[in-house]
């Protein structure tokens, strides 16, 4: 079996097989808000709109983001219809995208397994795996900058012909492109600035000259500048609030409450890089190593995420996804490693996995109020000890890769389970049941209010676009362009809703438990016709 494993069938067969299974568990939950159920609705809204420029959130001008993604989300809707697993596809496929990638890259820079053992620690790390069935941007951008990434390694290698060479460098610049439209600036200053840090670093100038700038530069700009020439004419407002609020403002004041210590990532590193983390620091060693020849493949991925890493910490916004460009170098590094590691090593590995299962274990048979979830967590963990048991033996007789193997399956289903075990929450938060029992009284011309709230899943599940009472936050720059398509005050609503109740014309509002009592309390005619922890959903009696 570990022969079979070994050979070039067996390894498309356990490609196959990740493509397939990734695909699978897209439908397995619902959306999440806030971020799942922004940008299903945001591609829903721009395929019945037609209008794929100018971006929108219910309906009202939303410019923080690009449009890739949306974009991406947009046509796998008209291509296989509106719902959870088409809203997820492009993460699924941009996941596997930088896994395949990453493999490629791995065997033709480094040889012998490196690749396949870099695509199986990639496919398994917790936050790459859990990435890819999450809808958000923060894995398209991974992605591209992987694209670029790869390129780059692959053009610069020393065995790369000069068409070669310019070829890969043609789609490094095409990749740096799509990062800019999928997440913004930082799809250009990144790598920008692992260029700069690696040729003084290494001491390799000559990589200006093998970069292909002239012919780079203008497909760079052929690819990611035409929609923000087209949005700013359309939409004059945008490239201030695009380039100063969403992104100067964001990186150096806190406005965006998404502060976090200087150490932030580096304590994510450690769940996310499961089940892998126990290599990372001798990968890390070897990558400081010169190797023959000009380009030094194995500096530029660590200043590569060294520089990601201290980029963001710096940063005043954080998030876990923002580190997720980091996981390919990594897995690069760590998959050269692997070959090569000792045998102590490999079962080290071994151990901390088990130590985990173990862990995770205690925590589903004793912790209470894990009722929903409780055989998701136990499966999890006893799913971890088997990978971390069978990973040993193959170990302990000699079988490197029957190890890795073991722990990236064991790991990619134990990413799967603890994704799975968030559906209970997430289908509370979502509201995805109240939504649904309100869609069929809708028609296109009855008013929905969010009152004192915007929730963002219940949008897109009810298939109908709301008008917001109250309500900024994210909202407030569209609201200020288009102010008609909002409420500002409490009171202009409970005037507009009295008016619609005394015609006895039907309407709804949906609101939190402190709205609903406060508007009790102003006696406000409301009969309630659905309520879930989060929300209460009223119409007018």
């Amino acid at each position: 079996m570990l022969a079979f494993l070994r050979s070039r069938a067996g390894w498309y067969l356990l490609a196959g097989l990740f493509i397939v299974a990734s695909l699978f568990v897209l439908n397995v939950r619902t959306l999440i808000p806030p971020d799942e159920g922004r940008y299903a609705e945001m591609a829903r809204e721009m395929l019945l709109s037609g209008d794929w420029i100018t971006t929108r959130l219910n309906g009202i001008k939303y410019f923080e983001k690009p449009p890739l993604h949306t974009w991406m989300s947009a046509l796998s809707f008209a291509l296989f219809g509106i719902g959870e697993w088409q809203a997820r596809l492009w993460n699924g496929v941009c996941g596997i995208f930088g896994v395949l990638m990453v493999a490629y890259t791995g065997r033709r820079v480094y040889g012998g397994l490196a690749g396949e053992y870099a695509a199986l620690v990639l496919a398994s790390m917790l936050f790459w795996g859990g990435a890819s069935q999450f809808n958000s941007l923060d894995l398209g951008v991974a992605a591209t900058m992987c694209l670029s990434l790869c390129a780059l390694l692959l053009a610069q290698q020393g065995s790369a012909t000069e068409t070669q060479r310019r070829r890969w460098m043609l789609v490094c610049w095409a990749g740096m492109g799509l990062s800019l439209l999928a997440k913004g600036l930082i799809g250009v200053v990144l790598p920008g600035g692992v260029l700069v840090l690696y040729a003084l670093l290494s001491g390799d100038r000559a990589i200006w000259r093998r970069l292909h700038i002239g012919s780079g530069v203008p497909l760079f700009l052929l690819v990611s500048l035409p929609w923000f020439l087209l949005v700013g004419a359309r939409n004059p407002e945008q490239p201030a609030f695009f380039f100063i609020h969403e992104h100067w403002d964001r990186f150096f004041l806190k406005e965006h409450h998404r502060e976090g210590p200087w150490y932030y990532f580096l304590v994510l590193l450690l769940p996310a890089a499961m089940p892998w983390i126990a290599i990372i620091p001798v990968s890390v060693v070897a990558a400081r190593r010169r190797l023959p020849g000009r380009f030094q493949s194995g500096i530029m991925l660590l200043i590569w995420i060294v520089f990601i890493l201290a980029f963001f910490s710096y940063s005043s916004s954080k998030l876990p996804g923002y580190m997720l460009p980091v996981f390919p170098a990594l897995a690069l590094l760590m998959g050269r490693q692997l070959e090569r590691a000792s045998s102590n090593a490999a079962l080290g590995m071994t151990v901390i996995v088990a130590l985990a299962g173990t862990a995770g274990l205690s925590v589903a048979l004793l912790m209470p109020g894990l009722d929903d979830i409780r055989h998701l967590l136990l499966t999890a963990s006893l799913v971890a000890l088997l990978g971390a048991g069978a990973g040993w033996m193959a170990e302990w007789r000699g079988h490197r890769t029957g190890m890795v193997i073991a722990l990236a399956v064991s790991g990619w289903i134990m990413t799967q389970l603890l994704m799975a075990a968030t559906e209970p929450h997430g289908r509370e938060q979502s509201g995805v049941a109240l939504a649904k029992a309100l869609r069929p009284a809708l028609t296109p011309s009855t008013p929905v209010y969010m009152v004192g709230t915007y929730e963002q899943s219940m949008t897109f599940y009810m298939a109908h676009k709301v008008t917001t009472v109250a309500f900024g936050d994210e909202l407030t720059f569209g609201l200020q362009q288009q102010p008609e398509l909002g409420i500002p005050t409490l009171e202009q609503f409970i005037t507009r809703w009295q008016a619609r109740a005394a015609k006895r014309q039907p309407q709804y509002a949906i609101m939190r438990h402190t709205m609903y009592q406060h508007l009790l309390q102003r006696q406000v005619p409301m009969k309630v016709v659905g309520t879930s922890e989060r929300v209460v959903v009223v119409s007018a009696r």
